[in-house]
């Protein structure tokens, strides 16, 4: 009896889990014997669209990775800033999946993609060295370079008012940057 209800438990959960979120419509598809036309085709891709996330939510996360970043590299858990520094490298990625070229006010092409690989093959890659390192003193300067090169893409962007600083508190009140904290 007690395997067939773990069972049924797994199953409600694996349904509950599908069906979480499923609040919007999903496209439909074409009748299996007729080729969808250009039009159908469109509003499938649009309706897809909608249900990635916008590029700034993505932007929170990197915010929310970076900001993790640098108290896990004040406090020298280096395998903590290691992970956060690869999160903030993929969402930033993801970003510019979601938004490759943007316009700025004059008309003018704003190639993120561009401006990404310059920031990783520089900052990312030495803020990623010194943590290898565990330099703490190396980690918090390129830490605060890799805030201005941040800024100049905010700029160039045209969105100056979003002007990263260094945090004052972490993102995440659930993760311990202490190294040598006990585990719960």
């Amino acid at each position: 009896m007690r395997g067939r209800h773990a069972g049924i438990f797994a199953m409600s959960c694996a349904l509950a889990t599908a069906a979480a979120g499923c609040d919007r419509a999903a496209p439909a598809a074409p009748a299996a014997s007729e080729p969808a036309g250009r039009e159908e085709l469109e509003a499938r891709v649009k309706a897809l669209e909608g249900l990635i996330p916008d590029q700034s939510h993505i932007m929170a996360d990197v915010s929310e990775h970076f900001t993790n970043l640098w108290f896990a590299g004040r406090a020298g858990n280096w395998p903590l800033a290691d992970f956060y520094l690869s999160e903030t490298k993929a969402h930033l990625r993801w970003a510019v999946r979601r938004i490759p070229v943007r316009k700025d006010n004059q008309g003018h092409d704003v190639v993120l993609g561009n401006i990404l690989e310059a920031f990783e093959n520089t900052q990312l890659t030495q803020l990623k060295q010194a943590v290898d390192r565990k330099d703490g003193p190396g980690f918090e300067r390129l830490y605060r370079e890799s805030l201005t090169v941040c800024y100049s893409c905010h700029k160039a962007s045209d969105k100056p008012y979003l002007k990263p600083r260094v945090p004052d508190e972490p993102a995440s009140r659930i993760i311990t940057f202490d190294p040598n904290a006990p585990a719960p």
